[in-house]
């Protein structure tokens, strides 16, 4: 965007990063080839969690199979006046004030989420809402108008397609027209209590800046994807009929004592236009049935799995061939992409997940060289399927068979120093479930700073996933002015800030009874308590100053 009196560009460090001579970047219509990646991160976590001991407590669980074996230290849960819109609006805040945006010229805000707050309208525009609340007074009551606003949902992948699609438009900036976008994503990763996912919660919301020339990531115009119409996890409209309602309504009044008269649901459902249950509002059109959303989702965790190995392993297989045709990538030993990603960045609904899934691609990038020749002498050969074998007895001799090379030398040096840097966040905090890749980047550079590693011009692997299902996979190349932003982050140093609840404030924030704050909110967006509008379900914001 060109600057002028009325639309001063943003402030924020530019520095030119040149992309290795093998690497595809954005082509323009003019044939000219341009950087563009991720600038600059930020994060909002909740300030509770649950410590992963008091829920094992609570659920007569192993502790040591939650830590031990899945990688589970403690849980991010929101307050009662946080939800998805505030935590991104959070992220977003901190990514303005740190780099000295001005929002005028930030021109898209896509939203990744799978926990929207609406059926039609986005909750960006509640995130542009209060940001506007919030820069209003300096930059305008406008300083958002001409920003584009959108929600992106496919369960866990919705913020990596919002990157991919924001990453192509800021590609065709120019010098007149600087392009600056935000990727934002928020989630509440909640699941019914006492399921077999409740152990994998969490919380956050985060922001990614999005320009040419980053400081911190470059990202080549190159992605594999696998997408199947899979039914692995989802959040269904569930219907109830009138009477189902009512009739649990009728049935908890009888067990605390109410006398009610024989027949009472008959008159009380039955189509009489004066009926007392007609005259209320939301009964009122004469359905028979109603929908009712919840944020619990409906998932087979097994088959889950499966899916997400297939999908990355699949998107694996189509990266690798689109890469093949720029010249990326050869099939030359030294050239598999597991030798060459430094950093391995994965999507991660539990800690260990990566570690227990991705020895499907380390054996399919290496099968057939002299690296998995050694391997195999330890675990031998991949199973083959038998005849009349079926699909589960097929899937868990695979399922032992990655157990076993998971277990070999060769890939534990490999995860340990490839992909455990990215784990340690997501044990502290649980399911993001847009933001856990970008959780675990941000956990893997903030841990090499930590190390003092020399990240400069290296190459990290990205792999996303979203059931239902999809995968991405894609590349990042790191900018030699790296440390200068991650040094600002203190990820690590916020989380050992967070206060712990107990099992009984847990499942009153879960089941949504709590009325006050744990934590009261302090230089943070609240939902109002009252409402400003008439219409029902209208959704309104404030912040709050000591």
């Amino acid at each position: 965007m060109a600057a002028s009196a009325n639309r001063p560009v943003p402030l924020c460090l530019n520095t030119s990063v040149h992309m290795p001579s093998d690497s595809p970047g954005h082509v323009t219509s003019e044939g000219d080839s341009i950087t563009v990646g991720i600038d600059d991160l930020a994060i909002h976590v909740p300030r509770l969690y649950l410590d992963m001991r008091e829920f094992a407590e609570l659920r007569e669980a192993d502790y040591d199979k939650l830590n031990k074996g899945l990688g589970l230290s403690a849980m991010a849960i929101p307050d009662v006046h946080e939800d998805t819109a505030t935590m991104g609006a959070m992220a977003v805040m901190r990514l303005i004030d740190r780099n000295g945006l001005d929002p005028r010229g930030i021109g898209r805000l896509y939203l990744g989420t799978e926990s929207a707050l609406d059926g039609a309208k986005p909750t960006a525009t509640y995130i542009v809402d209060m940001l506007t609340q919030r820069y209003a007074s300096r930059y305008g009551e406008d300083c958002f108008q001409n920003c584009d606003v959108v929600d992106m949902t496919f369960a866990c992948i919705g913020a990596v397609d919002a990157l991919h699609t924001t990453l192509d438009w800021c590609a065709r900036s120019t010098d007149d027209d600087e392009r600056i976008g935000i990727v934002v994503y928020a989630d509440n990763a909640k699941y019914e209590l006492g399921s077999p996912g409740e152990y994998t919660q969490g919380a956050g919301g985060g922001a990614l800046l999005i320009r040419r020339n980053p400081r911190l990531l470059v990202i080549p115009d190159c992605w594999g994807i696998s997408t199947s119409p899979a039914h692995d996890f989802f959040k269904p409209r569930r219907e109830m009929s009138l009477r189902a309602v009512m009739g649990d309504v009728l049935d908890l009044a009888r067990e605390t004592g109410a006398n009610l008269k024989e027949g009472i649901l008959d008159r009380m459902v039955r189509h009489l236009p004066g009926s007392a249950l007609r005259r209320l509002g939301i009964f009122a059109h004469g359905e028979e049935r109603i929908s009712i959303h919840r944020d619990e989702p409906v998932f087979d965790g097994q088959y889950s799995n499966r899916c997400y190995q297939n999908a990355v392993r699949d998107a694996f297989l189509d990266f690798q061939r689109r890469a093949a045709r720029t010249g990326r990538y050869t099939h030359d030993e030294d050239d598999r992409f597991t030798e060459q990603w430094e950093r391995i960045i994965m999507h991660l609904p539990y800690a260990f997940q990566a570690k227990r899934m991705f020895p499907a691609v380390f054996h399919r990038d290496r099968e057939g060289t002299a690296m998995w020749d050694d391997v195999e002498a330890i675990v031998g050969a991949p199973p083959e399927r038998e005849d009349g074998q079926d699909d589960a007895a097929w899937e868990k001799a695979m399922d032992q068979y990655r157990r076993a090379i998971s277990k070999t030398e060769a890939y534990v040096t490999f995860h340990r120093d490839r992909i455990e840097k990215g784990q340690r966040a997501s044990s502290l905090i649980g399911n993001q479930y847009t933001g856990s890749i970008f959780l675990a980047l941000m956990s893997t550079f903030e841990s090499d700073l930590e190390d003092n590693t020399d990240l400069d011009g290296v190459r990290f692997g990205l792999c996303g996933y979203g059931s239902g299902a999809k995968a991405k996979v894609f590349e990042g190349v790191v900018s030699p002015n790296w440390r200068e932003v991650v040094s600002r982050w203190n990820l690590f140093e916020r989380l050992a800030g967070r206060v712990a609840i107990d099992a009984v404030v847990y499942e009153e924030l879960h089941k949504g009874v709590r009325e006050a704050s744990v934590v009261p909110p302090n230089e943070e967006f609240v939902r109002s308590e009252e409402e400003e509008s008439d219409l029902e379900g209208a959704r309104r914001y404030s912040w709050i100053s000591a």
